[in-house]
């Protein structure tokens, strides 16, 4: 995948499939596959590093992240998260956090939300940094929300996401993510736009699919939103494997006579 590619796909018709990781193990298993985009995305202060949100995610964080993905996947696409407030500071500071990240091995950036800040994420085209935007449920404003929460299921609030999306194409983000919002809107949003859609929880008409890594793996099998299935069960195979370790230490099965140095 390059920029152009995103456009292509959406005129064709295919859809585009994007993965959440966050570290070099895990990117280069991916750099095998037949993914289409990495995001390294700013949950990783909740699955790296265990706060409660989003917004403890820092430019530093997101940078030595991103640096660590694109050393293990040197043939994707990638996208990093512009964290907590990086827009908002004013233009010098959010072009400081636009060349960290490009500069870590980013291809893009992806911006959460709309108002207030449409200036610079068009600044930051015309620079030459191509930007995703990110519309419907946007983790960092979860406080705003009142919690993970899907957005637009009224008429009023659908609208203003549609006419949103239309902004943010307006200046010149070359696709969109739609988190959380009812299918019937990631259908109209995606239909009234040029550029393509990548939904999670936003239903099977968006232009594409992005989940995390760790929660299609099943890393947490007690966490499963409704838009998410797990496509492994990596938590009780992890915890399997370490138990038969064990297991072999304290027996003294392992190491083995094959598994010795003469």
């Amino acid at each position: 995948m390059n920029i152009l590619d995103f456009a292509k796909r959406k005129c064709a018709g295919e859809n585009i499939s994007m993965v959440t990781c966050y570290d070099f193990w895990s990117a280069r298993i991916l750099n095998q596959t037949d993914i289409d985009t990495l995001l390294v995305g700013d949950s990783l202060a909740m699955v790296m590093h265990g706060y409660d949100s989003t917004v403890h995610a820092t430019v530093d964080m997101m940078a030595t992240h991103v640096a660590a993905v694109r050393r293990g996947a040197p043939d994707k696409f990638v996208v990093g998260d512009m964290p907590f407030l990086s827009v908002r500071k004013g233009l010098g500071p959010a072009m400081d956090a636009v060349m960290a990240l490009m500069q870590a091995g980013s291809n893009c950036v992806k911006i959460e939300g709309a108002d207030g800040q449409l200036d610079v994420m068009a600044h930051i085209v015309e620079s030459g940094v191509p930007v995703m935007g990110h519309l419907g449920l946007t983790p960092q404003s979860v406080e705003a929300f009142g919690g993970h929460k899907v957005q637009g299921r009224n008429e009023g609030d659908a609208a203003q996401i549609l006419q949103a999306a239309k902004a943010v194409q307006e200046a010149g983000c070359f696709a969109l993510v739609l988190e959380c919002v009812p299918a019937e809107l990631g259908r109209m949003v995606t239909e009234q736009l040029d550029i393509p859609t990548i939904g999670i929880g936003a239903g099977a008409s968006t232009n594409g699919q992005v989940l995390v890594l760790h929660d299609m793996l099943g890393m947490d099998a007690g966490f499963k939103p409704k838009f998410l299935r797990h496509y492994a069960a990596g938590e009780r195979t992890v915890a399997d494997a370490v138990n038969h370790y064990h297991a072999d230490v304290v027996n003294g099965a392992f190491p083995s006579a094959a598994e010795m140095y003469a």
